[in-house]
């Protein structure tokens, strides 16, 4: 068979070994080698093997992924997530649907030191449901918001997936963060604003808490602090390039350390389930990143990315139509499996093509991100929507679906108009040197 073929072959194979419940960074793995020993020889796949994981983790710049992990994790021990949450009740609680709206706010303010979808929709609803319910917020809206408030996570910086994308692409980590963030203001605000419309017209379904005194609020601004500090640190630091994004997640997982300690939230045993969690975290990424690679390996021995990226590029469409194709490709891929998993799996063969394109490749990041992030919560795995499941007892799956629909219509817009105006993501990333 021409290589061409055997890259075909492997990636059946690939697909073969997720079908039967391999997990992803094995199937990768293993997929990759056999693919080498077909196209390349016995000789070639088990050099690879001795090679890749070796020359993927023992570099300075991956020590990024690992302290960002262990940032969150202090982060969430150290009850920033609370503190948040409450600030934006205060402040936002009295408002038409002013308590669904301070979860939203509340998620993207954890955002800014969690960079974990699934984590950022788990925390916040341990913290933000039972005050929802309390407040007999409708259940679908409730739920809904959180699981969609939950994609902010991973885009608003720092996020994993930008930093796996980055990895995978030889591109800035730094640019990407800082390119992030004002699109994951904008799906916020869209959020917000689709709560606000929802509640005006329905005020039932989510209504009011009694307004905050002054007081009230400035005592719980105060008290999240700890979330503003690590955020103007660890950001502001790259976009001031006072540090590099491998020394701002040292600062950040150090910094988020001593205020967990400081606030009396750091337990031996806390300490110890944040270290874990993160050790277990960062192994399962980097399982995902070295078979990545070895399967990336094998598809260009046979020259398949090359080939695919000619034949894309000669059909007569126009780019912005096969963009179209790629985004609505990587939001069913979002449905069925974790944005990094699905990031490390295919940007071997769709990068090519955008760089072939001609489009951005920090634009391409962000616009990535956002449409992996709707897969996270669309039907019919939505993994999001699962996370929220299980900590939300007795409603339904079906009912979270129900109340998603109208944060993905807001998505929808927040992807048009990132299209429409790419330098609403370009604008800050092209004032870093």
């Amino acid at each position: 068979m021409s290589p061409a073929t055997w890259g075909i072959v492997g990636i059946g194979f690939f697909l073969l070994l997720l079908t039967i419940g391999v997990p992803v960074g094995f199937s990768l793995l293993i997929g990759g080698f056999t693919g080498i020993i077909f196209a390349a020889g016995f000789d070639v796949a088990l050099n690879m093997l001795m090679l890749v994981p070796f020359s993927t983790t023992a570099k300075y710049s991956m020590v990024v992924l690992p302290l960002f992990v262990l940032m969150g994790e202090f982060a969430s021990c150290g009850g920033l997530s609370r503190e948040a949450y409450n600030f934006m009740h205060k402040a936002l609680g009295h408002m038409p649907g002013g308590v669904t709206m301070a979860s939203i706010a509340g998620c993207a303010a954890f955002a800014a030191v969690c960079g974990s979808s699934m984590a950022t929709a788990v925390t916040m609803g341990t913290v933000a449901l039972p005050e929802m319910i309390r407040y007999k917020t409708d259940k679908a809206l409730a739920t809904g918001a959180l699981a969609a408030g939950g994609t902010i996570g991973i885009l608003i910086p720092p996020s994993i997936g930008f930093i796996v994308y980055a990895i995978i692409t030889e591109n800035s980590i730094g640019k990407l963060f800082i390119a992030g963030l004002i699109p994951g203001i904008l799906m916020s605000l869209l959020f917000m604003l689709t709560i606000f419309l929802m509640t005006r017209f329905n005020p039932s379904l989510s209504p009011p808490a009694p307004r905050a005194k002054r007081q009230e609020i400035l005592r719980a601004s105060i008290k999240s602090w700890g979330i503003i500090f690590l955020f103007v640190t660890v950001i502001g630091g790259i976009y001031l390039g006072i540090f590099t994004p491998s020394e701002a997640a040292g600062i950040g997982a150090c910094g988020a350390f001593l205020l967990s300690l400081f606030k009396g939230k750091l337990t031996w045993q806390s300490f110890w389930i944040a270290t874990l969690n993160a050790g277990k975290t960062t192994g399962m990424i980097f399982v995902i990143i070295i078979g990545a690679f070895m399967f990336g390996y094998f598809l260009t021995v046979t020259e398949l990315p090359a080939m695919l990226s000619d034949f894309i590029i000669g059909l007569p469409f126009d780019r912005f139509f096969i963009l179209i194709i790629i985004l609505f490709f990587y939001i069913f891929l979002g449905c069925i499996m974790d944005i990094i998993a699905g990031m490390l799996t295919t940007m071997p063969i769709i990068y090519p093509v955008v760089q072939t394109l001609g489009f951005d490749p920090i634009w391409f990041g962000v616009i990535a991100v956002i449409v992996m992030e709707m897969g996270m919560i669309t039907p019919p795995v939505g993994l999001n929507v699962f996370a929220i499941a299980g900590t939300a007892d007795n409603i339904p799956v079906g009912t979270i679906f129900r109340g998603i629909l109208p944060f993905l219509i807001a998505m929808f817009v927040c992807l048009i108009i990132l299209m429409l105006f790419p330098q609403i993501s370009l604008f800050l990333p092209n004032l870093l040197k």
